[in-house]
């Protein structure tokens, strides 16, 4: 089992270091009495916690690009010929699974799909490798999962390459087995709820009892539709403006916020 350095606050003798990324994200977004008892709200209700991988927990692509990654998928299919299977759009796309999702839109369920797919996983599996911590993330999780919520993972990644970061921090025996992420029916990523209904199927959860956290619109698509209340994680004002537009009521640029309510619940 690879240890990461651990780059979040955290308490007991594990803690290391504190990254970069605190310090970026301590400044917590100001909010109104009515904002902040929401925030409670649906805090302190919530039995089970949705958590979208990439953001809340870590920075999948902190030293790893995925512009590079979506490159590098656009090339292998045009060294294959197909470099016409995408429109020049998606050709120049930063988002690998923009990609992948063209791939599937025009050959669903097909080789070229899956061997596409694998790619991707093999280059999130090198990201994972140097991915960073979101900080209050894993003593976040720790503590919430001690005063009685249950966890799980609904991400569009996949799930062997959230499955070996959650280990690698320590945090896999938090979650498992509730590891929802990419499968075979890409047509089933977020937006569209798929990965949180499993998820509220498997651990016998009603919508209104749960809570996602995600870091897009795409993420908040995916509570609205399955009925789940969502909160906003947001590293930085261009990402909370694209939640507020989508129609987020409850966002934090930090976890730390989320973490002294739950502290709270003890």
């Amino acid at each position: 089992m690879v240890r990461r350095p651990l780059g979040n606050h955290h308490d007991g003798p594990d803690t290391l270091l504190v990254t970069s990324d605190t310090t970026q994200t301590d400044a917590v977004t100001s909010q109104t009495g009515k904002e902040t008892d929401g925030l409670r709200e649906i805090i302190t209700r919530a039995r089970v916690v949705l958590w979208d991988f990439d953001g809340p927990i870590c920075r999948l692509f902190a030293g790893y690009s995925a512009e590079g990654v979506a490159n590098d998928l656009v090339e292998w299919l045009g060294g294959r010929g197909l470099h016409n299977l995408l429109t020049e759009q998606e050709r120049g796309s930063l988002d690998p699974h923009a990609v992948l999702r063209a791939v599937d839109r025009r050959h669903p369920g097909s080789d070229l799909v899956a061997e596409l797919e694998e790619r991707l996983t093999q280059e999130e599996l090198k990201a994972a490798a140097s991915a960073m911590p979101t900080a209050y993330a894993d003593i976040l999780i720790r503590t919430w999962t001690a005063v009685g919520s249950r966890p799980a993972i609904t991400t569009n990644n996949s799930p062997r390459v959230v499955r070996s970061y959650l280990d690698g921090r320590g945090l896999l025996g938090c979650f498992a087995p509730h590891v929802y992420g990419r499968t075979q029916d890409l047509h089933r990523l977020k937006p569209d709820p798929h990965c949180l209904n499993r998820a509220l199927s498997a651990m016998g959860a009603a919508p209104a009892a749960a809570l996602m956290i995600g870091d897009t619109p795409s993420d908040l698509a995916a509570a609205s539709e399955a009925g789940v209340p969502f909160l906003g994680y947001a590293r930085n004002e261009d990402k909370e403006r694209l939640l507020r537009k989508a129609g987020a009521e409850h966002v934090v640029s930090s976890l730390l916020p989320v973490l002294e309510v739950v502290r709270t619940q003890a």
